[in-house]
């Protein structure tokens, strides 16, 4: 049976908490943004010269991640870029297939999430790539496969760089992921209890990361008893070699 306080606890869900992240990381986030989109949308303006269709919403969405969530997998060049195309091309393909643009919008987001899982560049705005394809189609009467280059690939690909210099500019890594040949810090010995306030003030330190304390939490939780059970497994392997040599 549900209770009051399970009522309360999930009621206060919905209450917003603070983003843990540096002011200086607010600012830079925000500027990044700002610049990125000034100069994809001028580049992509300059390109196209008068053509109607030379910048779209969804990259707004595409500038957040990429300057205010750079660390994200769903940030990274190949999520932007090929999440976005996959998108574009789609959308632009139910469009040609199903007439109902209700019914099209729907499949086309729902494909480009299975697409973009599938081809390791799920970026959440490839979704309203989608649905801007098949509705601009429907609407605008498009043809062909011309809107998934440009402006779609073009916007993507102008930002994209634009966040390569703006991150690596500022002291950011990107893109964040590591390739195969760079090392990955040691395994660190820790001896104490890490507290909550304590990954608050780790967060606080570095660039926006999307997660907070308590998800962190369980993580480090989770990989504690992992290494041991690690650990035990070892135990166990060596003293069994132990007795067979004995």
């Amino acid at each position: 049976m549900i209770t009051v306080s399970q009522i309360k606890h999930f009621i206060e869900r919905f209450w917003p908490r603070p983003v843990v992240v540096a002011p200086r990381q607010i600012i830079l986030s925000s500027l990044g943004t700002f610049t990125g989109l000034l100069f994809a949308s001028l580049f992509s303006h300059w390109t196209l010269g008068e053509v109607n269709v030379w910048f779209i919403a969804p990259m707004g969405a595409s500038a957040v991640l990429l300057f205010a969530a750079s660390n994200s997998p769903l940030a990274q060049p190949w999520s932007v870029i090929g999440g976005n195309f996959v998108s574009a091309l789609t959308g632009l393909t139910v469009a040609h297939y199903i007439e109902q643009p209700v019914i099209g919008a729907a499949l086309a987001a729902g494909l480009s999430v299975v697409l973009m899982f599938k081809l390791r560049c799920l970026h959440p705005p490839g979704g309203a790539i989608a649905l801007t394809a098949v509705m601009g189609s429907h609407a605008a009467g498009m043809s062909g496969y011309h809107f998934a280059f440009v402006p779609v690939l073009l916007n993507s690909v102008s930002l994209t760089l634009v966040a390569i210099l703006f991150n690596n500019l500022i002291g950011r890594r990107y893109p964040h992921t590591l390739s195969a040949a760079e090392t990955l810090p040691k395994p660190v010995q820790m001896e104490v209890a890490i507290s909550r306030q304590d990954l608050h003030e780790a967060l606080m330190k570095g660039e926006f990361l999307d997660i907070d304390e308590e998800d962190l939490q369980q993580v480090l939780q989770q990989a504690e008893n992992i290494a041991l059970a690690r650990q035990a497994g070892k135990t166990v392997m060596q003293q069994a070699a132990s007795e067979r040599k004995s």
